[in-house]
């Protein structure tokens, strides 16, 4: 069992790993903290793809120190050559005593190898107890290497009464300024942002992150008749995040050319339903090393998601108004569910009030 400073090590350790997100996807995120007699000298955490890993920045800001030390990370070191040596190296050469590590890595290449590597080189190794906050942090990228698809958060603003639009389609603004900083930093840290028809043609939307974060997304439109304008924002502000429409086989091919002359990547996909085309979708979008994708509506799409049990995560304004009306969108269409038992189920749900909206963010409990 490990001691309670190991404890508070770890937790320092994972808090520095969270300062890599948006940074170092398609990697894990990954914090690391030696010890000596109780007290650290020396942290680091991954903090771009292809730079050092934790591991070694930690070993470098401690250098002699970490003779004889201790060595809690987040993650399982890994032990094979990827974009940089193995970290078991660098720990078994800096001479470090005794490794605290706070869950294995998912990836094939390591997967408990990289413990057996530190336990035949002698050192102590020992696995935390409880997993959970280690696993979730890693959660993207374990999807990404078990299933070849990014983890899918799905967004919505909506009012009292459920609503994400009036009875018209007007959507602007449902939550307040506050909220959509919110909504803005989480585009920062997208691959990708995914909407259907239905929201482009309402609200003809940029979709880029202001002000802009540490990743730019591709900005994705699910438009099978490929009714995008070359006049819309989205086409306009190409220069400053691509743009990738995907369509179907009957979408016509001189818009799609003059789409194409304008920079816009076309996706073509045949399936027999929405779903299916989705599901092609992920699988590609997994094989451009996407790892995490914010689907922002409409209300279709995101039924859609839902109805393939792709929703990993959910971020949820409710506002303080109410809207009415029976031709009112709900968030959330598609086939649902018949019985409330099957009712998806939401974990490590987090709910806060931002200046009177409702903001909820959790992550789907998938069985």
């Amino acid at each position: 069992m490990l001691s309670l400073i190991d404890q508070q090590h770890l937790s320092r350790a994972l808090a520095l790993a969270q300062q890599g997100k948006g940074y170092v996807e398609p990697n894990p995120q990954v914090g690391c903290a030696i010890a000596c007699n109780g007290k650290i000298v020396g942290e680091g955490w991954h903090q771009q793809f292809g730079g050092p890993h934790a591991e070694v920045i930690a070993l470098q800001q401690s250098a002699e120190q970490a003779r004889g030390a201790d060595l809690v990370v987040t993650l399982e070191p890994c032990c094979h050559h990827g974009q940089t040596p193995p970290c078991t190296e660098a720990i078994i050469k800096a001479g470090i005593a005794r490794v605290v590590v706070g869950c294995l890595d998912p990836n094939p290449h390591v997967a408990g190898q990289g413990i057996a590597t530190l336990r035949a080189a002698g050192l102590v190794v020992e696995l935390a107890e409880e997993q959970q906050a280690y696993r979730r942090l890693i959660a993207p990228f374990e999807k990404l290497i078990t299933t070849g698809m990014p983890w899918v958060s799905a967004k919505w603003a909506m009012t009292l009464d459920g609503k994400i639009a009036t009875r018209t389609g007007c959507s602007q603004w449902i939550s307040n300024e506050s909220s959509r900083e919110i909504v803005h930093r989480l585009r920062g840290q997208m691959d990708a942002i995914l909407i259907g028809r239905g929201t482009l043609t309402s609200d003809d939307p940029t979709l880029t992150a202001r002000p802009a974060g540490p990743r730019i997304a591709t900005r994705i439109v699910l438009d099978s008749q490929a009714i995008l304008s070359v006049q819309s924002n989205l086409v306009r502000t190409i220069a400053e995040a691509p743009v990738l429409l995907v369509v179907g086989e009957q979408a016509d091919g001189l818009r799609l050319e003059m789409l194409e002359k304008q920079g816009v990547e076309i996706l073509r996909l045949a399936g027999p339903d929405r779903l299916s085309r989705i599901h092609q979708l992920l699988l590609e979008l997994g094989k451009r090393r996407m790892t995490n994708i914010l689907v922002e509506g409409g209300s279709e799409v995101l039924g859609s998601f839902f109805d393939l049990g792709a929703v990993d995560e959910i971020h949820a304004f409710i506002a303080p108004r109410v809207l009415g009306g029976k031709e009112a969108l709900a968030p959330v269409a598609g086939k649902g569910v018949a019985e409330m038992t099957s009712a998806i189920k939401l974990a490590n749900v987090d709910t806060r009030i931002i200046e009177g909206d409702v903001y909820i963010h959790a992550e789907v409990h998938h069985l």
